[in-house]
């Protein structure tokens, strides 16, 4: 499951396949929250979205854009602040998560790191046999990170496992070298 984190529109998208088979969509929504509210309640909107969907569609791992630094501080914020809710819901129930940055996205999907959001929906729908690009952008967004993960992150986790079994080693060969 792939989210693209935002406070006013948090985009979530589930694609099903694995590395060098044809990928299916599964779903492509947007939770939208309206700026009217105080910020704790549309969190709790967010929350109960995500979960909705974790429920519904029971992903193996879930996939989220980083965050990174923009010019305005208060849109950093709430995309944090979501991003933290997605991270949240995703690690409640055990999910192995990922964050993907956006050049990382683009340049897996579009060959490009500095694709415009035009050329990364247009790879989606391709990518996936779409008819039409998913709408709006965050949806497309959402997508092209679940795509990213599923070509990306099975070779990071083992990476990670790998990485973790070597420092277990390493650790049992110190500790069975250690002097009382």
């Amino acid at each position: 499951m792939g989210i693209d984190p935002g406070l006013t529109r948090m985009g979530m998208g589930v694609v099903e396949g694995m590395v060098g088979r044809p990928l299916t969509l599964i779903d492509v929504n947007v939770i939208r929250t309206t700026s009217t509210l105080p910020i704790a309640e549309r969190l709790v909107t967010i929350e109960r979205g995500i979960d909705a969907w974790l429920d519904e569609h029971q992903p193996d791992a879930v996939a989220v854009e980083r965050v990174f630094a923009r010019s305005d501080v208060s849109t950093i914020m709430g995309t944090a602040q979501a991003s933290g809710i997605a991270l949240v819901c995703a690690a409640r129930r055990g999910l192995p998560v990922a964050l993907h940055t956006p050049s990382e996205v683009k340049a897996a999907v579009s060959g490009n790191g500095r694709a415009d959001k035009a050329q990364v929906g247009a790879m989606v729908t391709r990518i996936l046999r779409l008819d039409a690009p998913p709408k709006p952008a965050d949806a497309a967004d959402a997508l092209a990170l679940a795509i990213t993960h599923i070509w990306r992150g099975g070779a990071q986790a083992r990476i990670d496992a790998a990485l973790a079994a070597s420092r277990r080693t390493t650790s049992a060969r110190t500790d069975s070298r250690s002097r009382a």
